[in-house]
């Protein structure tokens, strides 16, 4: 039993919202507008054997997939409250395999706030893709972009760097760390954590932000390009994990080790840009949220990212991870 009917009936129906999402009985989703808001929408897709390992379980799949569209959310300073949901499915998924994918929707839409609207179900050949519309709302008039950074800000990324990729490679068995380490890194890089309930000090402080997925160095050159300005960065600033600092211990090239941290993407954090004169709020919020805040670095006139490390300029041949 495990056709698009079914499938959507049996499995997906049960997620939708009640109202909104019309049962899944129509072809299409209905919302109604949201008198002095935006209606702030982004759109994720992850391929297996890209964005996750073929043995991946589906439930973490299915978690990873909403929570990269919710980073694009939180950076927007964007509250979520419903996505589209379009799945390929590879002969590999039969009807457990799917069970297993929509209970991880189900946890996360309980943990998030967010219920499904619509999509579509199809199968294919392989390998397994899945995409994501995700929506949400914004006061109107106050989404933060990447193009607000001005010259004298101060930029600051929230939680750990690098964990993304050396998940990857744990993964991957290509890590020796201690077991412990390696189940850390592991789960974040098959359930990265969001930074949604930031999302409202984002909307309040951040001049200009960016959700970092294709790599810190590479998505805080977004925010320069957008704004027109040059950003400098202090490679040695980079906030690591326990185990990344774990594994930056057995490394005797540091510096390289750090720019691999830095462009490998995956982790979704945030990293933004703040006035100077809200720094001191920031911090107060940042510490009442739980949540770690690190200063990188400084906008200045220019273009571009320069990095360096304690003070001396370094060169970045791949900023992060692009798809051709």
């Amino acid at each position: 039993m495990t056709g698009e009917f079914e499938t959507i009936r049996e499995l997906f129906a049960p997620l939708a919202h009640p109202e909104w999402g019309r049962g899944l009985l129509d072809d299409v989703a209905v919302v109604p507008s949201r008198p002095g808001y935006d209606l702030i929408l982004t759109k994720d897709a992850l391929v297996e054997g890209v964005h996750f390992l073929p043995d991946d379980p589906l439930d973490t799949v299915a978690q990873k997939l909403l929570r990269v569209n919710l980073s694009d959310l939180a950076a927007k300073g964007a509250e979520p409250f419903g996505y589209l949901l379009a799945s390929g499915w590879s002969p590999r998924c039969g009807w457990a395999e799917r069970e297993e994918f929509v209970l991880g929707l189900a946890r996360d839409q309980a943990t998030y706030g967010v219920m499904l609207l619509g999509g579509d179900t199809v199968a294919t050949p392989g390998p397994a893709t899945f995409s994501v519309t995700m929506m949400g709302w914004t006061p109107r008039d106050a989404v933060v972009g990447r193009n607000g950074a001005r010259a004298g800000d101060m930029v600051f990324v929230t939680g750990h760097v690098g964990d993304g990729r050396l998940g990857l490679m744990a993964a991957q068995g290509r890590l020796n760390l201690e077991p412990e380490r390696l189940d850390a890194l592991i789960e974040h890089y098959r359930r990265p954590t969001p930074q949604s309930a930031f999302a409202p000090v984002i909307r309040e402080l951040a001049t200009a932000s960016v959700d970092v997925s294709d790599g810190l160095i590479a998505d805080i050159g977004h925010i320069a390009t957008a704004s027109g300005v040059r950003i400098d960065l202090d490679l040695e600033q980079t906030p690591t994990s326990l185990a990344g600092r774990a594994w930056l211990d057995k490394r005797t090239d540091v510096q390289d080790a750090l720019l691999q941290l830095a462009t490998g993407g995956d982790d979704y954090e945030l990293a933004f840009t703040v006035r100077p004169e809200d720094e001191a709020r920031l911090r107060r919020l940042a510490e009442q949220a739980l949540v770690r805040v690190t200063a990188l670095g400084q906008v200045s006139e220019g273009s571009g990212v320069t990095v360096r490390h304690l003070g001396v300029p370094v060169s970045v041949q791949t900023p992060g991870w692009t798809h051709g």
